[in-house]
């Protein structure tokens, strides 16, 4: 039975990296007919991401409508500084309230599906199903026996990222089969459960402007597949907001562009290279980098200062701290491509220039937003500073967007907006 007939409903549809200048492209509307008719019926607008432009933070900022020195979500990796260890942030490490949290809290139904950062599964009043981040599709879901509907469903996590080094033919194939998937088991609870709240996340839109950029800029090898997977999106689109009442609450958003790599940007070596860091023994592991150190980065972008008294090997005076991020904040706008004398760099913020919270502590010291093209690592083996690689497309901070449909969007500048305009209007 449908639930909610006469009650206002919220369907989100998240399309991980999705960039707004798509949506004014001739490209799109024509391969995206249903999406671009969409977006010229209701409001549709650019908004910012956050930084760094990860969809981790960028998720968890849409879900709690808070920063991350708020949140406590900073990256894909993360590190606690005494005893020095590398660490991967979870649902667990997310100190604020999500929306669905704030739903169910409310005894209203909710139905959560792939968005980044719910690993592990968390209680909802309702149903939901974990990121990427989850390796066993047994431990991926609240309740834990909804896991075996997934299975009988042949539902896919997530693809292997690591078949575009080895069968890139095999890894569109996936991106087609989790995506039809997703929308399958999203449209059949649409119609057998009940709702209040739903949330349903395309990551593939992700994976596919990482790998096959230059297959869509250059028309190459894949760009016909790339079509039908958009054709194929556009589809489900279409037969999803079909599926919704007049009333309902319809939001399509992002949480970053995207645009082509010129080179992935080892940060780490940059650093090495100007001595600012250093490693004992010959080693090229982080934790075992030396207390002559001045400071490391994790990527993409975030500079931790080597601080006394805070990380496990600190030697950086609290009293040259300030002198230190000046110093650093001016190489980094100095940094340039050698083949091209191009900068690097396109801004630089000290934590507190961006974030503010309880757990402004946790962030980085500073954290380096690089120019379009200029994809920002942080691997320690490295000795080469620009590199290539099998990934082609990086994500973009200015040009995620949102559509809605029964939901005044008008005042959103940044993702951290959107739960706000939901919960009021």
């Amino acid at each position: 039975m449908l639930f909610g007939k006469n009650k206002k409903r919220t369907f989100v549809l998240g399309i991980d990296g999705f960039p707004y200048s798509f949506l004014q492209d001739r490209f799109i509307q024509e391969n995206m007919p249903k999406l671009s008719s969409f977006t010229k019926q209701n409001l549709t607008k650019r908004m910012d991401s956050v930084y760094p432009v990860v969809s981790s933070v960028a998720w968890t900022s849409f879900a709690t409508g808070q920063n991350p020195a708020e949140h406590n979500i900073f990256g894909f990796v993360d590190r606690t500084p005494n005893p020095f260890q590398i660490t991967i942030p979870t649902a667990r490490e997310r100190r604020a309230k999500t929306i669905w949290q704030e739903f169910s809290a409310q005894g209203k139904k909710v139905i959560v599906i792939n968005v980044p950062l719910t690993y592990p599964p968390e209680q909802v009043n309702g149903i939901l199903t974990s990121c990427f981040l989850c390796t066993d599709i047994n431990k991926s879901t609240y309740p834990a026996d909804f896991s075996g509907y997934l299975k009988e469903k042949n539902y896919i996590i997530d693809v292997d990222a690591g078949l575009a080094k080895e069968n890139k033919r095999k890894l569109m194939d996936e991106l087609f089969l989790a995506t039809d998937k997703r929308f399958e088991i999203a449209l059949e609870l649409f119609k057998n459960k009940e709702w209040d709240y739903f949330q349903l996340h395309i990551m593939e839109t992700d994976r596919l402007f990482h790998f096959f950029w230059n297959d869509l800029e250059m028309q190459g090898e894949y760009y016909p597949d790339i079509i039908k997977f958009l054709a194929k999106l556009d589809t489900h689109i279409d037969e999803l907001q079909n599926k919704l009442n007049d009333e309902d609450r319809f939001i399509m958003l992002s949480d970053h562009g995207f645009c082509g790599i010129n080179y992935e940007v080892q940060l780490n070596a940059w650093l090495k290279q100007q001595g600012l860091l250093k490693f004992t023994n010959g080693s090229t592991k982080l934790p075992e980098y030396h207390k002559d150190t001045v400071c490391y980065s994790l990527l993409p972008g975030r500079i931790f200062i080597n601080l006394e008294g805070r990380e496990e090997k600190g030697t950086v005076k609290k009293s040259e701290y300030q002198n230190i991020r000046k110093d650093i904040k001016n190489r980094l706008l100095n940094f340039t491509d050698p083949a091209t004398n191009e900068n690097i760099i396109d801004r630089v913020f000290f934590r507190e220039e961006i974030y503010s919270g309880p757990y402004l502590d946790n962030a980085a010291d500073i954290i380096a937003h690089p120019k379009r093209g200029y994809d920002l690592k942080g691997r320690t083996e490295k000795t080469d500073i620009f590199e290539k690689s099998h990934l082609n497309g990086m994500h973009t901070y200015d040009d995620a967007f949102i559509y809605a449909k029964n939901c005044d969007i008008s005042k959103i500048k940044s993702i951290m907006d959107v739960k706000k305009a939901i919960l009021t209007n």
